[in-house]
Protein backbone atom coordinates (compact mmCIF):
# COMPACT_ATOMS: atom_id res chain seq x y z
CA UNK A 1 0.00 0.00 0.00
CA UNK A 2 1.25 3.48 -0.83
CA UNK A 3 0.16 6.89 0.41
CA UNK A 4 0.76 10.41 -0.79
CA UNK A 5 0.99 13.91 0.61
CA UNK A 6 1.52 17.23 -1.19
CA UNK A 7 4.08 19.64 0.23
CA UNK A 8 4.62 23.27 -0.79
CA UNK A 9 7.97 24.47 0.46
CA UNK A 10 9.09 27.24 -1.84
CA UNK A 11 10.73 26.38 -5.15
CA UNK A 12 9.63 22.84 -5.97
CA UNK A 13 12.98 21.84 -7.52
CA UNK A 14 14.74 21.48 -4.14
CA UNK A 15 11.77 19.89 -2.39
CA UNK A 16 11.36 17.27 -5.12
CA UNK A 17 15.10 16.55 -5.22
CA UNK A 18 15.34 16.06 -1.46
CA UNK A 19 12.28 13.82 -1.14
CA UNK A 20 13.39 11.59 -4.01
CA UNK A 21 16.43 10.71 -1.89
CA UNK A 22 14.58 9.57 1.24
CA UNK A 23 14.26 5.83 1.86
CA UNK A 24 10.62 4.81 1.51
CA UNK A 25 9.71 7.57 -0.94
CA UNK A 26 8.51 5.93 -4.13
CA UNK A 27 8.14 9.07 -6.22
CA UNK A 28 8.14 12.85 -5.98
CA UNK A 29 6.67 15.04 -8.72
CA UNK A 30 6.68 18.81 -9.03
CA UNK A 31 3.35 20.45 -9.63
CA UNK A 32 0.82 23.04 -8.63
CA UNK A 33 -1.54 22.63 -5.68
CA UNK A 34 -4.93 24.03 -4.73
CA UNK A 35 -5.33 26.64 -7.43
CA UNK A 36 -8.70 27.80 -8.68
CA UNK A 37 -8.81 26.19 -12.15
CA UNK A 38 -6.82 23.31 -13.68
CA UNK A 39 -6.35 25.26 -16.91
CA UNK A 40 -4.38 27.87 -14.93
CA UNK A 41 -1.78 25.27 -13.86
CA UNK A 42 0.91 26.66 -16.11
CA UNK A 43 4.22 28.03 -14.82
CA UNK A 44 3.86 31.45 -16.44
CA UNK A 45 0.29 31.86 -15.17
CA UNK A 46 1.17 30.59 -11.69
CA UNK A 47 4.01 33.13 -11.49
CA UNK A 48 1.50 35.98 -11.89
CA UNK A 49 0.25 35.22 -8.39
CA UNK A 50 -3.36 35.29 -9.59
CA UNK A 51 -4.12 31.57 -9.91
CA UNK A 52 -4.17 30.52 -6.25
CA UNK A 53 -1.71 27.71 -7.03
CA UNK A 54 1.31 26.88 -4.87
CA UNK A 55 4.48 25.31 -6.24
CA UNK A 56 4.30 21.92 -4.58
CA UNK A 57 5.55 18.36 -4.68
CA UNK A 58 3.39 15.26 -4.57
CA UNK A 59 5.26 12.70 -2.49
CA UNK A 60 4.19 9.06 -2.82
CA UNK A 61 5.63 6.84 -0.13
CA UNK A 62 5.51 3.47 1.56
CA UNK A 63 4.23 4.03 5.13
CA UNK A 64 5.86 0.76 6.19
CA UNK A 65 9.27 2.32 5.45
CA UNK A 66 8.82 6.04 6.15
CA UNK A 67 6.14 7.71 8.23
CA UNK A 68 4.19 10.85 7.47
CA UNK A 69 5.67 12.33 10.66
CA UNK A 70 9.19 11.84 9.30
CA UNK A 71 8.20 13.38 5.96
CA UNK A 72 6.84 16.38 7.87
CA UNK A 73 9.94 16.55 10.08
CA UNK A 74 12.05 16.94 6.92
CA UNK A 75 9.58 19.48 5.52
CA UNK A 76 9.66 21.70 8.61
CA UNK A 77 13.46 21.63 8.47
CA UNK A 78 13.59 23.13 4.97
CA UNK A 79 10.97 25.85 5.31
CA UNK A 80 10.31 28.86 7.49
CA UNK A 81 6.67 28.31 8.54
CA UNK A 82 6.31 31.96 9.51
CA UNK A 83 7.00 33.32 6.02
CA UNK A 84 3.92 34.51 4.19
CA UNK A 85 4.07 34.09 0.40
CA UNK A 86 7.79 33.55 0.55
CA UNK A 87 10.55 31.01 1.20
CA UNK A 88 14.12 32.22 1.16
CA UNK A 89 14.77 34.33 -1.92
CA UNK A 90 11.56 33.13 -3.60
CA UNK A 91 8.72 35.63 -3.23
CA UNK A 92 5.13 35.47 -4.41
CA UNK A 93 1.94 33.65 -3.50
CA UNK A 94 3.10 30.55 -5.41
CA UNK A 95 5.82 30.10 -2.74
CA UNK A 96 3.45 29.96 0.23
CA UNK A 97 4.32 26.93 2.34
CA UNK A 98 1.63 24.32 2.81
CA UNK A 99 0.73 20.72 3.55
CA UNK A 100 -2.20 19.26 1.58
CA UNK A 101 -3.71 15.85 2.27
CA UNK A 102 -6.11 13.57 0.42
CA UNK A 103 -6.70 11.13 3.27
CA UNK A 104 -8.63 12.53 6.24
CA UNK A 105 -6.61 10.29 8.58
CA UNK A 106 -3.52 12.25 7.52
CA UNK A 107 -5.18 15.53 8.53
CA UNK A 108 -4.97 14.50 12.18
CA UNK A 109 -1.22 13.81 11.91
CA UNK A 110 -0.59 17.06 9.99
CA UNK A 111 -2.46 19.09 12.61
CA UNK A 112 -0.64 17.34 15.48
CA UNK A 113 2.75 18.08 13.89
CA UNK A 114 1.71 21.70 13.26
CA UNK A 115 0.82 21.97 16.97
CA UNK A 116 4.40 20.90 17.78
CA UNK A 117 5.87 23.37 15.27
CA UNK A 118 3.65 26.41 15.94
CA UNK A 119 5.16 27.45 19.34
CA UNK A 120 8.64 27.63 17.79
CA UNK A 121 7.52 29.89 14.96
CA UNK A 122 5.61 33.03 15.99
CA UNK A 123 3.49 34.03 13.01
CA UNK A 124 3.13 30.41 11.83
CA UNK A 125 1.25 30.63 8.52
CA UNK A 126 1.92 27.35 6.71
CA UNK A 127 -1.32 26.31 5.01
CA UNK A 128 -2.81 23.05 6.30
CA UNK A 129 -5.60 22.02 3.95
CA UNK A 130 -7.29 19.19 2.17
CA UNK A 131 -5.92 18.77 -1.34
CA UNK A 132 -8.51 20.10 -3.78
CA UNK A 133 -6.44 20.09 -6.96
CA UNK A 134 -2.96 18.97 -7.99
CA UNK A 135 -1.61 19.36 -11.51
CA UNK A 136 1.79 18.17 -12.63
CA UNK A 137 4.25 20.89 -13.57
CA UNK A 138 5.75 21.00 -17.04
CA UNK A 139 8.23 18.25 -17.92
CA UNK A 140 11.23 20.59 -17.73
CA UNK A 141 10.50 21.07 -13.98
CA UNK A 142 10.50 17.33 -13.24
CA UNK A 143 13.83 16.15 -11.81
CA UNK A 144 15.16 19.63 -12.58
CA UNK A 145 18.21 19.44 -10.29
CA UNK A 146 19.19 16.07 -11.73
CA UNK A 147 19.10 17.56 -15.23
CA UNK A 148 20.76 20.81 -14.06
CA UNK A 149 23.15 19.92 -11.21
CA UNK A 150 24.23 23.52 -10.71
CA UNK A 151 20.64 24.81 -10.71
CA UNK A 152 19.14 27.00 -8.02
CA UNK A 153 18.39 25.17 -4.80
CA UNK A 154 17.29 26.76 -1.53
CA UNK A 155 18.33 23.65 0.45
CA UNK A 156 22.06 22.97 0.59
CA UNK A 157 23.35 19.55 -0.48
CA UNK A 158 24.92 19.19 2.98
CA UNK A 159 21.57 19.75 4.70
CA UNK A 160 19.91 17.25 2.34
CA UNK A 161 22.50 14.64 3.30
CA UNK A 162 22.11 15.35 7.02
CA UNK A 163 18.31 15.14 6.80
CA UNK A 164 18.60 11.75 5.07
CA UNK A 165 20.92 10.56 7.84
CA UNK A 166 19.00 12.02 10.79
CA UNK A 167 18.05 9.22 13.24
CA UNK A 168 14.35 10.11 13.34
CA UNK A 169 12.16 8.54 16.02
CA UNK A 170 8.48 9.45 16.06
CA UNK A 171 8.27 9.51 19.85
CA UNK A 172 11.00 12.19 19.97
CA UNK A 173 9.12 14.62 17.71
CA UNK A 174 7.79 16.74 20.56
CA UNK A 175 9.46 20.05 19.75
CA UNK A 176 10.10 22.02 16.53
CA UNK A 177 11.96 20.03 13.88
CA UNK A 178 14.64 22.66 13.27
CA UNK A 179 15.45 22.79 16.99
CA UNK A 180 15.77 18.98 17.15
CA UNK A 181 17.88 18.88 14.00
CA UNK A 182 20.20 21.70 15.15
CA UNK A 183 20.76 20.00 18.52
CA UNK A 184 21.65 16.72 16.80
CA UNK A 185 23.90 18.42 14.28
CA UNK A 186 25.77 20.27 17.00
CA UNK A 187 26.46 16.98 18.79
CA UNK A 188 27.51 15.03 15.67
CA UNK A 189 29.56 17.52 13.65
CA UNK A 190 33.23 18.06 14.52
Amino acid sequence: MTKSIVLAGGCFWAVEHLYRQLPGVISAHSGYANGRKAEWADYEKVCTGLTGFREAVQVTYDPEVISLRRLLFVFFNIIDPAMYHRQGMDMGSQYQSGVYWSDEADAEIVRAVADVERPGHPGFCTELEELRLFCLAEEYHQRYLEKNPGGYCHVSPKKMQLLRDYPFREEDYTRPAQEMFDDWRTKTEP
